[in-house]
């Protein structure tokens, strides 16, 4: 696709460019967008603007305004998953499938901003009490600021965007400089349809200009951040005294027990290790096979490994792009190294073009090797075989992150107690660690997060406080 040029933006207008960046293909290197960036100065501008704004939009105006940029998504489905194909290097299918959700997230929001989730308390109920009422509402907040990572460019903009509209909150976006193309061109789409320009600002620039001065600036009242735990606690040493959203990182373990399903298990196993080249936050990282199914199992997922055609993201046929840029790959390749020379064993995949590295099955892979006990992007698969459910949750519960997790099993007495006993933010059974839907809960304790939620409905109570205010009744 052809090159795009586009600039960061102060309440909806293009800024005076301090420089500039060259966007580049993961997959081929050729250039595919340049972006104008942003100054200490315009970060300064788009906070005093968010905080002056006072027109806003009703409910219904809010709501309005979303349904209509979801109309305008659905016109350019296409457009929009290539450029996320181009950026990002991931496959179209992965590119179509975020655009779908997305859309989701702005249906759900379009739908939350018509809610009024206040409530009554009438007083005259104690001894104590009088005839009065005591009511709550929510109020936007004056300024927000969301920081968004490369591997879902649209979905996390727009689980950003859509809430702090809904709640009708001004917001600064400071979107990946990896793949800054996809968020501008979703910012553009949401000024046509109806935005005001204070409402919304899109910078890109030096991390100390505009980044960093915007998570400390005083009047920036929350900040929400989804990306690495190192860049998490290092937002939360410097923000200062504001509310923060983190969603951090997450090594999510997917347990097999040997009453499961296997035909599911290995689907289940697939798709969650290699959809998206193996980098969400909610991915498989871990295998928790019992031994008794661990042999059968293996075999099958490294058949089933070998339908995930690795290459061009532009490529019909391709079903695992690139990881985000080639640094990664060779990180992953020496993550699998490490593995192996542990005693692992590569089954299927494993080897690296550029930021190509093929979906790979590690069995035999030792409790405490790096990939079992940190987060690695990409699209790994490896095996470590347990004892039991006991020993399952053991091994799922003993790294620092607390995300998502998976539990294949036939048997509901184990699924209640993997749901009691995992540590973790968000338990499936019989299906991958990362299901969800774009309004519900979703948020990770420990290295993954905060233990406060995202999802639609979650995001607006971050971008609101709740006001009470009573009346003689």
């Amino acid at each position: 696709m052809p090159s795009i040029s586009l600039i960061s933006l102060v309440a909806g207008q293009p800024v005076q460019p301090s420089g500039s960046l060259t966007v580049r293909s993961p997959y081929s290197g050729d250039i595919v967008g340049t972006v104008g960036l942003a100054s200490a100065t315009d970060a300064d501008a788009a906070v005093a603007q968010a905080v002056a704004f006072r027109a806003t939009p009703t409910r219904y105006e809010r709501s309005e305004i979303l349904g209509r940029t979801l109309v305008a998504l659905e016109s350019q489905r296409d457009d929009f998953a290539r450029t996320i194909s181009s950026e990002a290097g991931l496959a179209l299918r992965e590119a179509r499938y975020e655009v779908g959700r997305t859309i989701d997230v702005l249906r759900f929001a379009a739908m939350e901003a018509l809610r009024d989730d206040g409530q009554v308390f009438s007083c005259d109920i104690s001894a104590q009490g009088k005839a009065r009422k005591i009511f709550t509402t929510r109020e936007p907040l004056r300024c927000a600021v969301a920081i968004t990572p490369f591997n879902h460019p649209l979905n996390q903009v727009a689980h950003k965007l859509a809430p702090a509209i809904a709640a009708g909150t001004p917001i600064i976006l400071k979107p990946s400089e990896k793949t800054p193309l996809t968020a501008l061109k979703f910012a553009e789409l949401l000024r046509q349809s109806g935005l005001p320009g204070p409402m919304l600002s899109v910078l890109l620039g030096p991390t100390q200009e505009v980044a960093e001065r915007l998570v400390r600036h005083p009047d920036v009242e929350v900040v929400a951040f989804t990306g690495s735990v190192a860049i998490g606690k290092r937002i939360a040493l410097t923000a200062g005294y504001k509310k923060l959203v983190l969603e951090l990182g997450g090594n999510d373990p997917l347990i097999i027990l040997d009453d499961a399903d296997l035909d599911l298990a290995v689907t289940l196993a697939a798709e969650g290790s290699y959809r998206n080249s193996g980098q969400r936050c909610t991915a498989v990282k871990r295998i928790l096979v019992h031994q008794r199914v661990a042999e059968e199992f293996t075999q099958r997922l490294v058949a089933r490994t070998a339908e995930y055609v690795c290459g061009d993201p532009l490529d019909e046929n391709t079903r695992v792009g690139t990881v985000i840029d080639e640094p990664s790959a060779i990180h992953l390749e020496t993550v699998v190294q490490e593995a192996v020379a542990a005693g692992a064993k590569v089954l299927v995949g494993g080897r690296r073009s550029g930021a190509l590295i093929e979906p790979t099955v590690i069995a035999n892979v030792p409790r405490d090797c790096r990939m079992i006990v940190s987060e690695s992007f990409g699209p790994l698969a490896p095996i470590v075989v347990v004892r039991d459910l006991d020993d399952a949750l053991d091994v799922a519960n003993s790294t620092a992150y607390g995300l998502s997790s998976g539990v294949v099993t036939s048997s509901l007495p184990n699924a209640i107690k993997a749901v009691r006993t995992l540590r973790c933010g968000t338990v499936n059974i019989n299906e991958v660690p990362g299901y969800r839907i774009e309004s519900s809960p979703f948020g990770g304790i420990k290295d993954s997060g905060l233990g406060v939620k995202e999802g639609v409905i979650e995001a607006i109570k971050g971008y609101t406080f709740v006001k009470t205010f009573s009346l003689p009744w």
